[in-house]
């Protein structure tokens, strides 16, 4: 018989409460040899910031229990062995599903939810006591790929150029992956949809005057530069938030910032390892953001008057439903064209046909992007040819939403590779069913 030794355990005093750290010395950060337990350590060492952040708020677990390059899964409904002292609070979701979330509220919780794999911390836009009427809208800079840190920065200030013409205060910080995040508090008066919709008027202004820089169209294939998240603020999206550790190798920090800092900054300054010490010497650029409170009124009323203006909604996520003036759900490249009328005496033939406008062909469905990415190149190796034409926003990566975690589309745009040469769409790479086993459970 082989007998086991127990699991090591540390056990943290935090304020009044004892947390225990289960299985402390597990590598999460294999690149940098940085443990669960130096996770834990560092959340406690920002707290504050991080509160600010996520303090009274419902959250989604996203958990990592094999560090940050093992798989991950969300986790809506809060685990149903907690300590008492863990709060929660139930949500209604845009599927009509509930949930009861966790909500922290202090430093001990924040140790608590670490402790269960979650690397960064994704709250809603709500508190706890008004799960109705966001109190920030966010706006989520995701740029292109190719798109260099300059041309997002640039869009950053265009959007704080904007927010504060409407008066709104906007508070930067890096996203801790490719992008930026600019938020702004607002009172707590307007439903998400509202939100939503000052968020689309915002991200239009945004492109109407950096045109070759920002985008706000939802389908990756008419985007180009940096494009203006504004779905992030529909129901039930989340965003990391800040102070929150990133699953990437150099465990990188969605840092807030001051705006004399964001021209000059570099991303990849801001990590598990600097922020601490970056805290406790120059404390949180973000301290007086709940003191900052801003009406939406005149993006409200910007959002009017690009309507009057002929412009409907934006596309939605595909998970939420139809709205009354939202555009044709379908990607451009899938639209039926409008067929012109037939020459006298001639047959018109079959109408409404799907007629590609861009030449888009499908790679791979995987469950990791590791995996789509290794059949994207498989299929580079078989096309050698094509791959000169092919410009780095050409390849749409996708992360889509399963049901407790993402999955990887890619896609290939062959425009610019000339139509003879073109190769036609084959079996994919790889064919993950993210609903498999899924389906017909109500």
């Amino acid at each position: 018989m082989v007998s086991r030794m127990p699991a090591r355990k540390e056990v943290l005093e935090v304020g009044d409460l004892e947390v225990t750290v289960t299985n402390p010395d597990k590598i999460f950060f294999p690149v940098l040899g940085l443990t669960k337990l130096d996770l834990v350590r560092y959340y406690l060492a920002i707290a504050d910031g991080a509160l600010r952040g996520v303090g009274g708020r419902p959250m989604a677990l996203k958990r990592y229990v094999n560090g940050a390059e093992g798989e991950f899964f969300f986790q809506k409904r809060a685990p149903s062995t907690r300590p008492d002292w863990m709060e929660t609070v139930e949500l209604r979701f845009p599927s009509g599903r509930t949930a009861r979330e966790i909500v922290i509220a202090d430093a001990a919780q924040l140790a608590w939810i670490v402790n269960l794999g979650c690397i960064d911390l994704n709250p809603h836009p709500v508190r706890a006591d008004d799960l109705d009427h966001p109190d920030e809208l966010r706006v989520d800079l995701d740029p292109m790929p190719g798109v260099p840190w300059s041309h997002i920065v640039e869009v950053a200030i265009a959007s704080r150029e904007v927010l504060g013409e409407l008066g709104l205060s906007a508070w930067p910080k890096t996203s801790g992956s490719r992008g930026f995040h600019v938020y702004a508090r607002i009172e707590r008066r307007w439903a998400f949809s509202e939100v939503r919709r000052a968020a689309v008027a915002l991200a239009r202004e945004v492109e109407r005057r950096e045109p070759h820089l920002a985008t706000s169209k939802w389908w990756k294939e008419e985007r180009h530069g940096v494009f203006i998240d504004y779905n992030q603020n529909a129901k039930d999206r989340t965003v990391a938030s800040a102070y929150s550790v990133r699953p990437t190798p150099d465990a990188r920090v969605s840092t807030p910032l001051t705006w004399e800092e964001v021209p000059g900054c570099d991303p990849a300054a801001f990590t598990l390892s600097t922020v601490p010490e970056r805290f406790e010497r120059a404390g949180d650029p973000w301290a007086g953001i709940d003191d900052a409170e801003g009406s939406l009124e005149p993006l409200l009323e910007l959002a009017q008057q690009q309507e009057a203006d002929g412009l409907p909604d934006a596309p939605w996520p595909p998970h939420y439903e139809k709205q009354e003036n939202e555009p044709p759900r379908v990607q451009p490249s899938k639209r039926r064209a409008t067929v012109p009328p037939p020459a006298p005496g001639k047959s018109s033939g079959p109408t409404g046909r799907r007629r590609t406008t861009m030449p888009l062909i499908e790679i791979a469905r995987a469950a990791s992007e590791r995996e789509a990415t290794d059949g994207l190149e498989r299929w580079k190796a078989r096309h050698p040819s094509v791959v000169p034409y092919l410009e780095p926003v050409d390849v749409m990566v996708d992360s889509m939403r399963g049901r407790s975690t993402t999955w990887t589309r890619i896609r290939v745009n062959l425009r610019h590779v000339p139509e003879g040469e073109r190769p036609p769409q084959e079996a994919l790479e790889v064919d993950y069913d993210p609903w498999e086993g899924a389906r017909g459970d109500g």
